[in-house]
């Protein structure tokens, strides 16, 4: 006699829960369609019809097999023995939607256009004010004759005769598990459920044109490499009057020769001269802004030291407040000296300078 319960794996106390998920990961990994072998599917899905029916495991439980007035002592569903009659195919839908195509068609999905994305470098320069952008985007636009309807201009849109307007189409497929519905989209009007008495002359009835489209954007202030502006309804056109798809920019930040950027601070390399860093003084700081900064060095300053000049960094994304400026001091040695000043070093140098 055959054991239901360590065909599917589970206990004889298992709930109908772990039942049913142990029989639908068993028929997804022995399925025909995927390779699997079609005398263990027939068996896995004999186990369930019985242990999935309150009834019929009481039976089995109490007799060891399930009594329905078949002969042989078989019972109603299992395939070869009757079909799938009375079988309860709502816990297939997972197993053989996916692999027959059940479920319906979304219009609407089929019409909408395709998103774009597009990669958008900006100096670094830029991020410090917001300002407006234009790309140039070669996409499918609405065809201008037609409007978008696919339809040459005082001609009539005709149901189509296929679908009858639904823009489904069924079709019987047989398996060696008995026979089942396929609904698809219709192939005579692509799912749209009418065509044009005659497609328009220019988009030859796709209601869309390949051209070049100028698109204007705000960059806002702030902005940093890796972040995307979403533009809703900017990508490509849908199809006879469909919805547009959306265009995602995304921004990438040129590398400055200058400047190091660090979230929302600044970081920028300053040398200064030897006399400087011993006796301090003014320097000045460049900026991203061509005004340069004016920075006291403190008397005795080493090499690699770091000050900070608050508010002069990036601005911050969300409008408010900036971050800092980092303004690290490199001592500069000089490669060549004139006479007067390797003298003025040799006097430095017996002083223990």
């Amino acid at each position: 006699m055959k054991d239901y319960y360590q065909i599917l794996g589970v206990s004889k106390d298992a709930s109908p829960d772990e039942i049913k998920k142990a029989y639908r990961k068993l028929a997804h990994q022995h399925h025909p369609d995927k390779g699997g072998d079609e005398k263990k599917f027939k068996e896995i899905n004999e186990a369930y019809q019985v242990l999935a029916d309150q009834d019929k495991r009481n039976q089995y439980d109490q007799f060891g097999r399930v009594f329905e007035g078949q002969p042989g002592g078989g019972f109603e569903g299992f395939p070869g023995q009757g079909g799938f009659e009375g079988f309860d195919f709502s816990d297939l839908g997972d197993v053989f939607g996916e692999m027959f195509g059940f479920g319906k068609v979304n219009k609407k999905d089929l019409k909408k256009g395709r998103d774009i994305e597009v990669d958008v470098q900006i100096a670094l320069e830029e991020t410090i004010r917001g300002y407006e952008k234009e790309i140039s985007l070669a996409k499918l636009v609405a065809c201008s004759r037609c409007q978008g309807k696919g339809a040459e201009p005082g001609t009539r849109v005709n149901e189509c005769f296929s679908c009858r307007g639904t823009g489904q189409v069924q079709q019987i497929r047989r398996t060696a598990f008995g026979s089942f519905t396929q609904i698809g989209v219709c192939p005579e009007c692509g799912g749209e459920g009418y065509r044009p008495e005659k497609p328009c002359n220019v988009c030859r009835g796709e209601g869309r044109v390949k051209e070049e489209e100028k698109v204007k954007f705000f960059i806002p202030a702030g902005v940093d490499a890796r972040q995307v502006i979403k533009m809703e309804g900017r990508g490509e056109a849908g199809r006879k009057g469909g919805k547009a798809g959306d265009l995602y920019i995304r921004i990438s930040v040129k590398k400055h020769p200058l400047f190091a950027r660090k979230g929302d601070d600044l970081l920028v390399s300053l040398p200064v001269s030897f006399s400087q860093a011993a006796l301090g003084g003014e320097v000045e700081v460049p900026t991203l802004e061509d005004k340069a900064l004016t920075l006291s060095v403190p008397a005795g300053t080493e090499s690699g030291k770091v000050l900070k000049i608050s508010g002069k960094g990036i601005p911050h994304f969300s409008g408010y407040g900036r971050g800092n400026l980092y303004v690290e001091l490199i001592i500069k040695t000089p490669k060549k000296l004139s006479k007067k000043q390797k003298e003025i070093l040799e006097n430095l140098k017996k002083e223990g300078l």
